[in-house]
C-alpha cells in the first residue's frame, strides 16, 4: 500500500508542533479528551475558596495555546470514533440495566418479565441488489423467473450475480426509474409516527389477549421499550427494539395479567399487520403506509440456555446507536442541491436526496429540506419509554459526579483542609484542532491508542 504523503505545510505545522516544549502537556490533553475528533476548546479557571482564603487551583493560562480540551461528545462513529464509544457503552448501560436489572436502580427480579427483541422493517419500494443465500451457500441476487420480461423501461428485472459483502452495488435499485423514491421518503420521514402508532395498537392487541379493556389493560399492566433506528443498505430506516412488561408501578413489579413471552411476541406481529398510516402525497393521492412483512421477534433469556442473552441483546442494539446516514457518505452537515455533486454519493443517495428537496417544496412535507442529511428520517435514532430503565442524563451524572468528587479529594489533600469550595468559569473558544498538522497528530495518536486497546484485549 502507498504510504500517505502529507502537504509540506502540514509537515511543517507537525514539526512545529513536536518541537514545542509544551508538546508533552498538549499530547496529555489528547489522552484525557480521549483523542476525541474534534474537541471543543475551553478557556477559564478553577478557585478553591475554603477558611484560609481563596486560592487558583488551575488556569488554562499554562496550558498549550491557552486552553483546556474536552470531549465534543457526538455519538456519530463517522464524526468522532472516540466519543462515540463512550455513547454505546453509556446505550449498553441503559440497555443492560433494563434487560437483567440488577443495576442502575432497576432490580434483578426483572429478569422474569417477558421481554422481546424486535425487529421492524420497512416495505418494499423497488427489487434492489441484495445478498441471498441457498442449501448450497451465497446465491444469485434475483434470478430470472420463467420467460423473463424486461421492466418498462427497457432494463432487466433479474440479476444473476452473486454478490459479496462489499459489492457497492447492494441496497442500489435494479431499475432506478421503477424505484418508488417518493413513497421511500415518505417512509423514513413518517417513520417516528408509525412507530408511535405501533406502541398504541400493541397495548390494545395486549388487551384484548388478555381478556381486558385497554383502560383497565393499563392498570395492571405498563409496556416498556427502548429502540434504535438502523439505516438499511437501500437507505430507509428500520428500528431494532427491546420490548417488556411490567407491573403499572414504578418500582418495576411484575405485570398483572397473564401473558407470557410468546404472548407478547405473538401480539407484536399482529401489531405490526395492523398498523396503517394514509399520508398525502404532492400529487393530491394518498399513500398508504406500513412497515414491511419481515417482522423479526426473539424472546430475551435470562438463563444459559437462551438463544439470545441479555447481554448480547444489549450489545447488539448499541452499536447501532452511535450510526447513522453518515454511512452514506453525507456527513452531520446540511445539504443543499448545489453542494450535493461533491459529496461523491451513489446515484441511488443522490436520487434519494433530489426526491426529498422536490418534496419539501410542499406543504406536507414542510421543514424536509432540513433533514436531507438524515435522508428524510425526522427522528431520534434512540428512544425509550420513560420506565424501561435508567436514562442517558442519569449515567453521565455518575460520571461527572464521580470526576467531581476525585477532585474535591484531590484539592483537600493538597490544602490539607476539610472544607472547599470550588469555583469554576468557563469560556468557549471553539471546535476541532487549531491547524490540519495538530489534527493529523491527534489522528495518528487516537490509532495508535486503538492499537494497544487491541493489543490488550488479545492479551486478555
Amino acid at each position: 500500500m502507498t504510504p500517505l504523503i502529507e502537504p509540506p505545510q502540514v509537515v511543517e505545522e507537525i514539526v512545529h508542533r513536536a518541537g514545542r516544549p509544551d508538546f508533552q502537556r498538549w499530547s496529555e490533553q489528547l489522552h484525557h479528551c480521549g483523542h476525541c475528533s474534534r474537541p471543543v476548546r475551553l478557556r477559564g479557571r478553577v478557585l478553591h475558596q475554603s477558611t484560609s482564603g481563596r486560592r487558583s487551583a488551575y488556569s488554562t493560562d499554562g496550558e498549550p495555546d491557552g486552553v483546556l480540551m474536552i470531549r465534543c461528545g457526538n455519538r456519530r462513529a463517522a464524526v468522532c470514533p472516540s466519543c462515540s464509544w463512550e455513547y454505546a457503552g453509556d446505550m449498553w448501560q441503559l440497555l443492560y440495566a433494563g434487560t437483567a436489572g440488577g443495576r442502575k436502580g432497576v432490580p434483578d427480579s426483572i429478569r422474569s418479565h417477558p421481554l422481546v427483541f424486535t425487529t421492524l422493517t420497512a416495505p418494499g419500494f423497488g427489487p434492489v441488489h441484495t445478498t441471498r443465500a441457498d442449501r448450497s451457500g451465497p446465491a444469485r441476487c434475483h434470478p430470472p423467473q420463467d420467460k423473463p420480461q424486461p421492466c418498462p423501461h427497457g432494463r432487466p428485472t433479474w440479476c444473476t450475480a452473486v454478490h459479496t459483502e462489499g459489492d457497492p452495488r447492494l441496497g442500489q435499485p435494479i431499475c432506478p426509474d421503477c424505484y418508488d423514491y417518493p413513497a421511500h421518503i415518505a417512509f423514513n420521514w413518517h417513520a417516528p409516527e408509525l412507530w408511535r402508532r405501533f406502541t398504541i395498537t400493541l397495548r390494545r392487541v395486549l388487551a384484548r389477549r388478555a381478556g381486558l379493556t385497554t383502560k383497565d389493560f393499563t392498570g395492571q399492566c405498563r409496556l416498556s421499550f427502548v429502540k434504535v433506528a438502523e439505516f438499511q443498505r437501500r437507505a430507509v430506516v428500520h428500528f431494532h427494539a427491546l420490548i417488556r412488561l411490567d407491573g403499572p408501578g414504578t418500582d418495576f413489579g411484575p405485570p398483572c395479567v397473564n401473558l407470557d413471552v410468546d404472548n407478547l411476541a405473538d401480539a407484536i406481529r399482529e401489531a405490526v399487520g395492523l398498523v396503517r398510516l394514509t399520508v398525502d402525497m404532492p400529487d393530491g393521492t394518498g399513500l398508504e403506509l406500513r412497515f414491511g412483512e419481515q417482522t423479526d421477534t426473539q424472546p430475551i433469556s435470562g438463563g444459559p440456555a437462551g438463544e439470545l442473552t441479555a447481554e448480547r441483546a444489549a450489545a447488539y442494539i448499541a452499536k447501532y446507536a452511535t450510526k447513522s446516514a453518515d454511512d452514506f457518505g453525507l456527513g452531520d452537515r446540511r445539504i443543499t442541491l448545489e453542494t450535493l455533486p461533491l459529496l461523491g454519493v451513489s446515484d441511488h443517495v443522490t436520487r434519494i436526496i433530489q426526491t426529498c428537496w422536490q418534496l419539501g417544496e410542499h406543504k406536507p412535507y414542510d421543514g424536509l429540506h432540513r433533514w436531507l442529511h438524515m435522508l428524510g428520517f425526522r427522528g431520534h435514532f434512540a428512544s425509550k419509554s420513560r420506565r424501561y430503565s435508567t436514562t442517558l442524563g442519569a449515567i453521565r451524572g455518575e460520571r461527572r459526579a464521580y470526576r467531581q468528587r476525585q477532585t474535591v479529594e484531590h484539592v483537600r489533600e493538597l490544602l490539607d483542609e476539610d472544607t472547599t469550595l470550588v469555583v469554576s468559569h468557563w469560556e468557549f473558544t471553539g471546535v476541532g484542532y487549531l491547524t490540519t498538522g495538530d489534527t493529523a497528530l491527534a489522528l495518528s495518536e487516537a490509532a495508535r491508542a486503538r492499537e494497544r486497546r487491541q493489543a490488550a484485549r488479545d492479551a486478555a
